[in-house]
């Protein structure tokens, strides 16, 4: 009998059937429900307990690349699960700016249970595989993650592309917008209220109205009349000190430079005119603190405080013009 070649599957057909598998393996390993592997987490947290289990004193910023999230939603991912004490933080032997991961003992414990559990999905799977097939299995699914692994970390390697500009002054429908990013954010990763949201309408309304003025600006990045971010300088000239005011960057520009650019603009400000820029913020945001150090700004002041609406460690940080 002849042999006569089957002509190979098209490529279309095979990313199609690569879709449909994808899809189908997501809902049955259980991705689609709100908590995953028989515990209260979702699947994001339950993926951080695994990696900060199998690599302890992982750095935050590690997880958030092993994990493909953004640094906002890691950040916030770390925080709860702090608060639900199942992980801990300790400062970095090595930079004191960085903090290293542990699983506390409850953690461990979860993330024995979620072993088990995930154990035995997998091998009441494969007892309805032959040997040689779940060995091919193996291999195609290591082949198809490193590739998927690759083609991700090219992404990552790329600038992103921001077209939003940055403009000066005061925009129609920035004050909601600015206090909007404020309130979004901070709830979720600080759990502050209507209270926060409406100091920061306020006093950016009221800063608002005494614009133009030689001795304060606002700046913006706006896209399709949208305000994405902002940062304000309010500077009195009897006194040659500024305040920095309303730095916020919307999730979908982190990563961009846009919130360097943005301080890049006003240093140069406040150096033409002060003598000696402060903010205040309050612990645990790390990433806004490495920029603001960044730029020169060194922590002066340290104390619990509820200025915001909810009791926080509040920071007062200042930064002196070198020409000064």
């Amino acid at each position: 009998m002849d042999i006569v070649d089957r002509p190979a599957q098209s490529r279309d057909s095979t990313i199609l059937q690569l879709r449909e598998f994808s899809r189908k393996l997501v809902r049955e390993l259980g991705f689609m429900r709100a908590t995953l592997a028989d515990s209260d987490l979702a699947p994001s947290a339950v993926h951080a307990i695994l990696e900060i289990g199998a690599t302890p004193g992982m750095q935050a910023r590690d997880l958030t690349h092993l994990l493909r999230l953004d640094k906002s939603n890691a950040s916030r991912q770390i925080a709860k699960l702090e608060t639900a004490g199942l992980v801990e933080r300790t400062v970095s032997s090595d930079d004191a700016r960085s903090s290293e991961l542990y699983l506390t003992r409850a953690g461990q414990q979860l993330r024995k249970k979620i072993d088990k559990f995930a154990t035995e999905q997998v091998s009441s799977a494969l007892r309805k595989l032959a040997p040689s097939d779940q060995q091919a299995l193996v291999r195609a699914l290591s082949l198809y993650a490193s590739a998927l692994a690759q083609d991700n970390d090219a992404k990552e390697l790329q600038p992103p592309v921001v077209t939003a500009p940055i403009v000066e002054g005061y925009q129609p429908g920035c004050i909601g917008d600015v206090a909007s990013l404020h309130a979004r954010y901070y709830s979720q990763h600080s759990g502050f209220g209507a209270y926060f949201e409406k100091i920061v309408a306020t006093g950016l309304a009221e800063f608002a109205a005494s614009l133009p003025d030689p001795d304060k600006q606002l700046w913006l990045v706006v896209d399709n009349s949208r305000t994405l971010a902002s940062l304000a300088i309010d500077g009195n000239p009897a006194t040659r000190v500024a305040h920095l005011r309303w730095f916020i960057v919307d999730d979908t520009l982190r990563g961009s430079g846009l919130g360097r650019q943005l301080m890049t603009r006003a240093m140069a400000f406040v150096d033409a005119r002060f003598d000696e820029t402060y903010l205040w913020t309050f612990k645990g945001l790390d990433a806004a603190r490495h920029l603001y150090e960044a730029f020169g700004f060194r922590l002066v002041e340290e104390a619990e405080g509820t200025h915001w609406g909810k009791t926080v460690v509040e920071q007062r940080f200042v930064r002196r013009n070198a020409g000064a």
